[in-house]
């Protein structure tokens, strides 16, 4: 019987534990992130692995040796997306996709979430550019935030008021 008792608590505080990591893995500290770029840093290869943050009103991307700087006051627009890639790439998935009987797309179906930032900002002679990063979930909410509170402007803010929804007061009481 207390044995029993015993494995019902541990469970029980397994449980609990597993509930409690997701929450410690987004909670992560400020400072720079781990990010893919996509594609639109004027210099950068596409697909460059590196550190993106914001530092004295700068988005700061640093590539190998060198390092890119995109002034948060010239960012014309920021946002952010949930996605998910492929959990199984490069040649192990191309590869996978040669087993009989279609048993190789199955890996297709094994997908990670990413989060995307996606940057549209204009340069010292005034041409427009964008940027597309894509970095761990979670994490690119703060870096959206980091650089609004620094000069950025951005579209979509995500309120529901009605001032953003195009509706005002006074037409809704005329109704």
């Amino acid at each position: 019987m207390i044995t029993r008792t015993i494995t019902v608590l541990v469970g029980v505080a397994s449980l609990f534990a597993g509930l409690g990591i997701p929450v410690a893995n987004a909670q992560q500290a400020s400072g720079p992130v781990k990010v893919v770029q996509l594609t639109g840093i004027v210099g950068v290869k596409d697909n460059a692995k590196g550190t993106l943050g914001v530092e004295n009103g700068q988005l700061h991307f640093v590539h190998g040796k060198a390092s890119s700087d995109v002034s948060a006051s010239s960012i014309q627009d920021v946002v952010t997306a949930a996605d998910s890639q492929r959990a199984v790439g490069g040649t192990v998935g191309l590869m996978s996709m040669a087993a009989p009987y279609g048993g190789g797309r199955v890996l297709s179906l094994f997908r990670k979430k990413i989060d995307t930032l996606t940057v549209q900002y204009r340069d010292a002679d005034g041409g427009l550019h964008g940027a597309i990063f894509t970095m761990p979930v979670g994490t690119a909410d703060r870096i959206k935030k980091d650089l609004v509170t620094q000069g950025a402007r951005t579209t979509a803010t995500g309120d529901s008021t009605p001032a953003a929804s195009g509706t005002s007061p006074s037409k809704e009481q005329k109704q």
